[in-house]
């Protein structure tokens, strides 16, 4: 009876040449990573400073009252404006064909309650202002949507008009008549 021999295993050595894996690989996936990050990073700085092809001097503190305004309305634009009601208006109007008047009611819109805390302090005045402008006017004047629009507009600029001499504006930047009637 012969007896067979065990297969031989022969261990490998620490130090023994293993399969090289290749460098190559590893830097064309870390130059491309860093391009997608660099792309990536470049386009959120273009987005962020909201170039969107403007020309730019590099002077960033210099910048224009338009500009300035731009900033200053998105700001405003994510705060809910204050809303104030006036009380109703009755004014004789300009004659044309007999006696006319108009009896109007409005509310103005204020950027913060600040501002209406000034107009409520300046009521005479505001009041006055504007029992002025109302019966200065002439029916066939108001009777249109345009002449309503007008008149909103110049219910605006007297009472942003400062109350004391060389004090600053108000701030309304709406008016919305709640009651209009002509007779």
């Amino acid at each position: 009876m012969a007896t067979k021999a065990a297969p031989k295993v022969v261990p490998i050595e620490e130090g023994a040449a293993q399969p090289k894996k290749s460098k190559k690989k590893l830097i064309i996936i870390a130059l491309a990573a860093l391009l997608v990050l660099g792309g990536g990073g470049a386009g959120a700085w273009i987005f962020l400073k909201g170039s969107g092809g403007e020309a730019h001097d590099g002077h960033e503190g210099d910048e224009g009252p338009a500009k300035k305004t731009k900033k200053k309305k998105k700001a405003d634009a994510g705060k809910a404006p204050v809303f104030l009601a006036m009380e109703q208006f009755t004014v004789n109007l300009q004659p044309e064909v007999g006696e006319q008047f108009l009896q109007i009611a409005f509310t103005l819109q204020l950027p913060d309650q600040p501002q209406v805390d000034m107009i409520k302090q300046y009521q005479p005045l505001v009041r006055s202002r504007l029992l002025m402008l109302l019966s200065s006017k002439k029916a066939s004047e108001l009777s249109t949507p345009d002449g309503k629009k007008k008149l909103a507009d110049e219910i605006m600029a007297a009472v942003n008009q400062p109350f004391v001499q060389d004090g600053e504006s108000q701030d309304v930047s709406g008016v919305f008549f709640t009651s209009f009637v002509i007779q």
